[in-house]
């Protein structure tokens, strides 16, 4: 039986589209079931209507509270039976009821090497620090903001010529092989995350998590 995904967006859903190419070629044994998006008319929506997935958009903007937003959505998502819920480029701070009900099978995609850089403008940031490296990291989800155990991380050296706009088109490059990458690690059951930490075919990964160079 396929590894279930669900995929949370709010935007163009590059990311979602390079899941959904490696699900079609086969280099990921998966299915996405649900894209759900907290933005309706985001390109993300578009992608996965063609692909043939269902999609759900929920408003946050029409909820009270953060956690009744997150109830709403766990009500979308929970039918689908989800193995992994994959957060790609969504731009909202989970509340600790979302991020405890899927513990363990949250996965989200950062542009910048943690835990440098957590949060917004991250490119920008790496140049006014005079970064030598960046990149992007997949971690587990948890209470933490951008701040869960690490699985994989995809450096890249920062040029003299580099712009933030440069960066991010590098980095996102990486992503979109990061991504497909760290999911069939969770579609053949090779990781997991546990009381000693990530794990990937039974081992404990370092700190820093699988460096793909």
């Amino acid at each position: 039986m396929s590894h279930r995904l669900v995929v949370l967006i709010s935007g163009s859903g590059t990311n979602l589209q390079a899941i959904i190419d490696a699900c079609q070629t086969g280099q990921l044994d998966a299915k996405t079931v649900l894209v759900l998006s907290n933005r309706p008319d985001v390109g993300g929506l578009d992608r996965a209507r063609k692909a043939g997935i269902d999609t759900v958009t929920l408003d946050h903007r029409q909820f009270d509270s953060r956690e009744a937003f997150d109830q709403a959505m766990i009500d979308a998502i929970d039918p689908y039976r989800p193995d992994t819920v994959v957060l790609a480029g969504f731009m909202r701070i989970l509340s600790p009821l979302f991020v405890r009900h899927y513990a363990g099978r949250l996965l989200n995609i950062h542009p910048s090497l943690l835990p440098r850089h957590r949060g917004l403008h991250t490119h920008q940031r790496a140049l006014e620090d005079g970064d030598e490296q960046h990149g992007c990291s997949i971690h587990f989800v948890t209470e933490e903001l951008d701040g869960g155990p690490l699985i994989a991380q995809a450096p890249i050296t920062v040029t003299a010529n580099d712009t933030a706009e440069t960066l991010s088109n590098r980095v996102q490059q990486c992503e979109h092989q990061l991504y497909p990458l760290v999911l069939q690690w969770r579609a053949r059951q090779r990781l997991s995350l546990t009381d000693e930490g990530v794990l990937l075919d039974g081992k404990p990964l370092p700190k820093q998590g699988y460096q793909h160079l």
